[in-house]
């Protein structure tokens, strides 16, 4: 991917956030970061929007810059309330809610804006809003924003969402369709190698009382790195996920204390002879 420094940075924010938002920002992780690193040595947002401002602090934020809340202040009026013309920019008010999902504890600004940000998205949607794509979008948002939602889900809703954007690239949404449904396939082959040992210890006839969370497992552990450099990572966790769940049930099954101690003990002395899986 290709970034020219001359080019607006919004254009630059706006390829950013969609590359990410598309799950293909994991094959351009160091042109990323050299754009970003770029955008916060240029310093502050003067004279940008409301979208493009709130879209700069997500990303920076999102990559570890420690950009400051304090911009957003500016934002309210001199009685303390929120300027009104901020309930007029649907766009800009999606991306401030976005945005405001960042703080870290102590940012009180930040906790006003997603207050506001979110009851005011509340009260216009959908009655106000006519663009039935931007309809979904904020739907979708104030169901799951985009930092806390999946990242395949997110790159799912995305590829739909993006080709009804009016600045979208057909190539990088071509791209997006094609990457999607190769990783998809990886994780297929993941989730059958998995069930194929699942299945060869017998946990149905061995643990009959126990709970078959293979999906919930494995969907747990590619939410937190769905990337295929990361197979033999996810194939473990899964199984660690699934040993912990039956271990989990025969507690619950077996719970009187002498069981339950021996167990513990058990454990413990596995452990003291490999530290290495603690």
């Amino acid at each position: 991917m290709v970034i020219d420094y001359d080019s607006h940075i919004a254009d630059k924010l706006r390829l950013i956030d969609a590359v990410q938002r598309l799950g293909v920002g994991y094959h351009f992780e160091k042109e990323i970061g050299e754009v970003l690193e770029r955008v916060d040595d240029l310093g502050g947002d003067k004279g940008s929007d409301l979208y493009h401002a709130a879209l700069r602090f997500r990303l920076l934020r999102q990559q570890g810059f420690p950009v400051s809340p304090d911009g957003f202040r500016k934002l309210k009026g001199s009685e303390g309330k929120f300027k009104e013309w901020l309930a007029k920019d649907e766009k800009g008010l999606l991306s401030l809610y976005e945005a405001a999902h960042m703080a870290f504890n102590g940012e009180d600004i930040l906790d006003e804006v997603l207050s506001f940000a979110t009851k005011t998205l509340e009260s216009i949607f959908p009655n106000k809003i006519t663009n039935p794509s931007f309809q979904k979008q904020i739907d979708f948002a104030l169901r799951v924003p985009a930092w806390k939602c999946v990242p395949r889900s997110l790159a799912r809703h995305s590829i739909d969402f993006y080709s009804t954007d009016s600045f979208h690239h057909e190539k990088l949404l071509a791209f997006a369709k094609l990457d999607f449904n190769i990783v998809q396939k990886f994780h297929q082959q993941e989730l059958y190698e998995v069930s194929n040992w699942w299945r060869s210890i017998d946990v149905a006839t061995k643990f009959p009382y126990a709970r078959d969370r293979l999906m919930e497992s494995y969907y747990c552990v590619n939410s937190m790195y769905f990337e295929p450099k990361y197979r033999s990572g996810r194939i473990i966790a899964t199984k660690i996920f699934l040993m912990l769940a039956i271990l989990d049930d025969t507690y619950d099954n077996f719970a009187t204390y002498e069981e339950a101690h021996a167990l513990t003990e058990a454990i413990e002395r596995f452990l003291l002879h490999n530290p290495y899986m603690c």
